[in-house]
């Protein structure tokens, strides 16, 4: 795991190299090779539990993982190049939903129905950030409502978690395994946890411990005031996002910001309901924290496309002030004899 983090650092550092609309140039290769990738895993990838998602032995890279992003940062281009046109049905709306649907079709081939809902939700969200009609919006709602109802009915894996879902509101009792191992290890975490390593649920059966019921583990350890201090640190993430988005400069950094924060906001907050059953259960992974080197990697080059808009739109910002931008040291109000003022 560190030796993702590692690489994910130094990609944060090469992202900041270059300014996000130099990404345009690389829209066409990073779509085709994310195309065959999810091509090639469904055929030639390792089968593990009951789904082909990864490439390498041991489930290290997943494509669906560095689909979201790579989808993020297509669509926020595709969709600023076509604005005067967004709100025409055939060259806004049924474009989009062609591009979304061959490529999260493609994930739930795997299948994999937690990645599949979560493009698609992201596809609509940056078409309605980008300037969608009220008309438009509705008609996304629908289509939206009608494929979760089909996914449901025609999906073993949707109709189940919904059944789980639904019983357990009723009754802990009639709740899947899941959340049945992992609502006595929130009770025994209590207010201040067990302690670091000191738990006993991951150990006992708990599926996906280091994945899927992390949020559980981390509840039973460092209890529920840790688990809370968790919650906010995702929050403030995403207020940090959503600020970088509204200062970007222009319609393509405020959706790539949007984009990469709903993205990473959105699979924090469903790994942490599912576990008190809030949510039917999804694959998703708890940013940052769960174990896995594609979630890692592609998280992380998502906090440097981030850095990257939030860079670019100080240095405007500057330019446009008449200040020169070369400035590495703030220190006005507090320099405190230092030399640079």
């Amino acid at each position: 795991q560190i030796k993702w983090i590692v690489l994910g650092l130094f990609i944060i550092l090469a992202m900041n190299l270059f300014n996000y609309h130099w990404y345009k140039k690389l829209l066409l290769p990073m779509m085709a090779l994310l195309l065959l990738a999810l091509v090639y895993v469904k055929f030639m990838g390792e089968f593990r539990n009951n789904a082909q998602r990864t490439i390498l032995e041991g489930g290290s890279v997943q494509p669906s993982e560095f689909a979201m992003l790579a989808m993020i940062i297509y669509l926020s281009f595709w969709l600023v190049s076509k604005q005067e046109v967004l709100n025409k049905m055939a060259f806004g709306l049924v474009p989009m939903g062609l591009i979304l649907g061959i490529y999260a079709g493609l994930i739930f081939w795997q299948p994999d129905l937690s990645a599949t809902l979560t493009m698609l939700i992201l596809g609509a969200l940056l078409f309605i950030l980008a300037g969608a009609d009220l008309r438009q919006i509705l008609i996304i709602l629908a289509v939206g409502i009608l494929v979760i109802i089909l996914l449901v009915l025609f999906s073993d894996t949707g109709r189940t978690r919904i059944d789980q879902f639904i019983k357990g509101f009723i009754s802990p009792k009639e709740a899947s395994d899941h959340i049945q191992l992992a609502i006595p290890a929130i009770v025994s975490g209590g207010w201040f946890g067990v302690g670091i390593g000191r738990g006993s649920a991951k150990f006992e059966g708990m599926p996906y411990p280091w994945t899927d019921s992390i949020f559980a583990v981390i509840i039973e350890e460092i209890g529920i005031v840790g688990a809370v201090l968790i919650v906010l640190l995702y929050v403030l993430f995403m207020w940090r996002g959503l600020t970088i988005a509204k200062n970007a400069p222009d319609l393509l950094g405020r959706l790539l910001a949007a984009g990469v924060t709903f993205w990473i906001s959105f699979d924090a907050f469903i790994n942490m309901g599912v576990i008190v059953n809030l949510f039917p259960f999804a694959g998703n992974a708890l940013p940052f924290i769960s174990a896995g080197g594609s979630s890692m990697v592609s998280s992380l080059m998502g906090i440097g496309l981030l850095m990257n808009i939030a860079r670019v739109s100080k240095q405007q910002a500057a330019n446009s002030e008449g200040r020169s931008f070369g400035a590495v040291v703030d220190m006005r109000r507090r320099d405190r004899g230092g030399r640079v003022s």
